[in-house]
Order: structure tokens, then C-alpha cells, then sequence
């Protein structure tokens, strides 16, 4: 094996990790994990992809973002939510650094923006089909 490949193939296993336990936690997003973990095994191991777009965690979290349909709302408030806290925690650990202050809210909005208004937002999914009689 290439030296390369077995790097990309470490650096997705640790973002599958990491996505399964943002998948779990509160505070911890999946999703660039996630998309750090497909794009690792797309340039790394063909096998490996068709696994991971194969698990439920990368279809729950990513396989309509990357067919380019959108989120539901309800990922993108998770995600806004999570971001929103984790910058607020740096916004007042910068106290002193004003600069750094404005910088972290500048980013935010754009973040929210573009959450809002960039990425299209799709209808949830229905878990249990209607039963027709």
C-alpha cells in the first residue's frame, strides 16, 4: 500500500469516529466528520466508500446533502445550534481580544446565512409509510 492511501484510510476511520460520536453527543457535529471520512475513502479505497455510503449514519447525515437535495430543518437548527454554542464559548474566552471578537461574529453570521438561505431545505423524510387497505 501506497503511503498516501493508508493515510487517507487512518484519517476516515478517525472521522467515522468522530462522526458516530457527534451522531451521539450534543456538542460534537457529525457532519464534517462524516464528510471528512467520505472524502478519505473516495480517494483512498473504492471498497471502503461503497461501505460507508452504505451505513445508516452516512445516509442519515450526508446522502442527501451530497446528491445536492438540501437538509431537513431540523439538521440544519442542530447544526446552527451546535456552532452557535461552541463560537459563544470562544467569544467569551476572547474577552480581551477584541478583533477576535468581531472576527468570531462576522463567521457566525455567515454561518447562519448561509445555513438559512444557502444550502435548500428539504421536508423530512417519513419513517412509517401509511398502511393503504
Amino acid at each position: 500500500m501506497k503511503l498516501k492511501k493508508v493515510i487517507y484510510i487512518t484519517i476516515g476511520c478517525i472521522g467515522v469516529g468522530l462522526g458516530a460520536l457527534g451522531a451521539a453527543l450534543p456538542l460534537l457535529p457529525a457532519f464534517p466528520f462524516l464528510m471528512l471520512a467520505a472524502c478519505c475513502f473516495g480517494k483512498s479505497s473504492e471498497r471502503l466508500h461503497h461501505w460507508f455510503v452504505a451505513t445508516k449514519l452516512y445516509k442519515n447525515n450526508l446522502e442527501s446533502f451530497v446528491k445536492g437535495e438540501g437538509m431537513t430543518w431540523k439538521t440544519k437548527l442542530r447544526i446552527m445550534l451546535l456552532v452557535t454554542v461552541t463560537m459563544a464559548f470562544g467569544f467569551l474566552m476572547m474577552g480581551r481580544v477584541p478583533i477576535g471578537r468581531m472576527i468570531l461574529a462576522a463567521v457566525w453570521v455567515f454561518h447562519i446565512v448561509y445555513f438559512v438561505f444557502g444550502i435548500k431545505t428539504i421536508p423530512p423524510t417519513l419513517t412509517a409509510q401509511p398502511k393503504t387497505e
